[in-house]
């Protein structure tokens, strides 16, 4: 018995000791990891390297930030600052907030800093991607995409743009049922890509198949970059092999697809500019392209436009409103757009208050978080060095949220952008959705154009009513988005502002 209970103790012991050396191995692998990277600091600059934790050694502070989400972010510039040094994704980076600090990033493209995005996104996204472009090349390839997103183009767009989100909304409001707003909106976001932009022809099954191989592409667009069989970065580049394939094969047949078509889409206006600029796209080039264009209508306006649908549902007021500025402009007339229901983009550009409100959505659930550069050269920031090398990260959606030129930021408030107010413009960096400087998104006005129909076609036929017991908390990684998707149910309305019944219930005699 007395040696059992020797053996116990003799056991806790070493257990205790193991746990002990483990606890110091940690501390000091910890230390060493912070020292290797204050290592870093340019000697030749008296100013102190950013303030901040660089994690746990390779992982970081990975695992913390998909835990905690915004509220990261938010922990460690309240801790150390607007500029602060972590590490993410495999890699140290610095993180900047605020108007001054942003502005100062992306003015200092070309000679501060130059584009840098996490390795997973960078190979994901392919080396001939405009978003991978550096310097010269850069400037020819946004020359060559800004003719895509011209007024003539977008113009040229419309109609087909008005038709899909119609034909969802059809679906959605026949659907007894409550439907996931987000993962149909990402749906109605692809579609409009595939279809619209790009004027692939495919089936049903394919446009399934495509979009959820699209969705595995995206969701690990921003993973480790570890290479092994069951890793997210693996799937990612299965997604994208995928992905590229079935695009080549809908480039080949898409001379045979267009006969007959009465619009140019993107991609005609794409390769069209091209050639006007003297370069002919290789296929790989092509295939890319393609993908990107995708992207950027994708993840964003889908984001984008469930917030809008989430504020419609918060704020009836502002609801009544768009479809006052309707009326008045002789657009909506009995419950049905006038005339014919066709929209004009001038038209569309001239409704203030609905401008009014696709901006303040954007300000108070902007998309993305922000975007990545790496220093050229030590340049100081807010009192602190930013070392040659070192990768630095701005955040739009930090920077609205501790502006001080926005009157309760915190509040969803249209008339803050309104011409008698105009919050955003006291200051050039304050509002910035879609980035800023010669990196500046070229898709905002396709974006904005996207949002204002779906608000238009959303005030003049349906009626929509959220079908939880309260809204659902929203989470911004890897883009802002309910936790549940939220489940909204859609009604159509007839020409009476009546709701027409679901075909499950009018076959099963159900009045409304």
């Amino acid at each position: 018995m007395l040696f059992d209970s020797f053996d116990l103790v003799s056991a806790l012991a070493t257990l205790a000791a193991c746990l002990v050396s483990m606890a110091l191995l940690l501390a000091v692998s910890q230390q060493l990891w912070q020292l290797r990277w204050t290592a870093t600091r340019d000697k030749n600059c008296k100013l102190p390297m950013p303030k901040g934790s660089m994690g746990f050694p390779f992982i970081g502070e990975t695992c913390h930030w998909l835990l905690q989400g915004s509220g990261f972010h938010a922990s460690r510039r309240q801790k150390y600052g607007n500029v602060f040094k972590t590490h993410l994704l495999g890699r140290p980076l610095i993180r900047v907030t605020g108007a001054e600090n942003v502005r100062k990033v992306l003015m200092g493209e070309h000679t501060l800093v130059t584009v840098d995005w996490p390795q997973s996104t960078s190979t994901l996204l392919g080396p001939n991607s405009l978003a991978n472009s550096i310097g010269d090349i850069h400037r020819k390839r946004r020359k060559v995409f800004a003719k895509v997103f011209s007024h003539e183009a977008l113009e040229s767009y419309l109609p087909k743009i008005q038709q899909v989100i119609q034909e969802s909304l059809r679906v959605w409001s026949s659907n007894p049922e409550p439907i996931n707003v987000y993962r149909e909106s990402q749906r109605l976001s692809f579609t409009m890509a595939v279809r619209v932009l790009l004027g692939f022809r495919v089936s049903e099954e394919e446009m399934r198949h495509l979009f959820s191989t699209f969705q595995d592409f995206v969701d690990n667009l921003f993973s480790l970059p570890i290479d092994l069989p069951f890793s997210g970065y693996r799937k990612g580049i299965r997604a994208r092999d995928t992905l590229q394939k079935s695009i080549e094969k809908a480039i080949r047949e898409k001379p045979l697809c267009s006969q007959g078509k009465d619009y140019s889409d993107a991609l005609d206006v794409l390769m069209e500019s091209a050639k006007e600029n003297g370069t002919e796209l290789t296929m790989q080039e092509l295939k890319e392209s393609t993908i990107e264009l995708i992207f950027a209508a994708f993840a964003t306006t889908a984001s984008a436009s469930t917030s809008l649908i989430m504020q419609l549902l918060r704020h009836p007021a502002v609801l009544e409103r768009l479809r006052e500025e309707l009326r008045a402009r002789g657009l909506l007339h009995n419950g049905c757009l006038c005339p014919e229901g066709e929209l004009r983009l001038d038209t569309i550009v001239s409704l203030k208050y609905l401008d009014c409100v696709i901006k303040e959505v954007l300000r108070l659930f902007t998309p993305v978080s922000g975007a990545y550069r790496t220093a050229m050269q030590t340049f100081e920031l807010d009192g602190v060095q930013i070392p040659k090398g070192w990768s630095v990260m701005y955040s739009i959606r930090d920077t609205h949220d501790t502006s001080a030129v926005f009157k309760d930021v915190d509040a969803f408030d249209p008339d803050r952008f309104s011409q008698e107010r105009g919050e955003d413009k006291e200051g050039r960096f304050h509002y910035l959705p879609f980035g800023g400087g010669v990196r500046s998104c070229l898709g905002k006005q396709l974006a904005t154009l996207f949002l204002r129909i779906l608000a238009i076609e959303l005030a003049s036929t349906s009626r929509f009513e959220l079908a939880t017991r309260q809204f659902p908390r929203v989470v911004t990684v890897p883009v802002v988005h309910p936790v549940d998707g939220l489940k909204v149910k859609f009604y159509g309305l007839d020409s009476n502002q009546n709701e027409i019944m679901a075909k499950s219930e009018e076959l099963l005699g159900a009045t409304v």
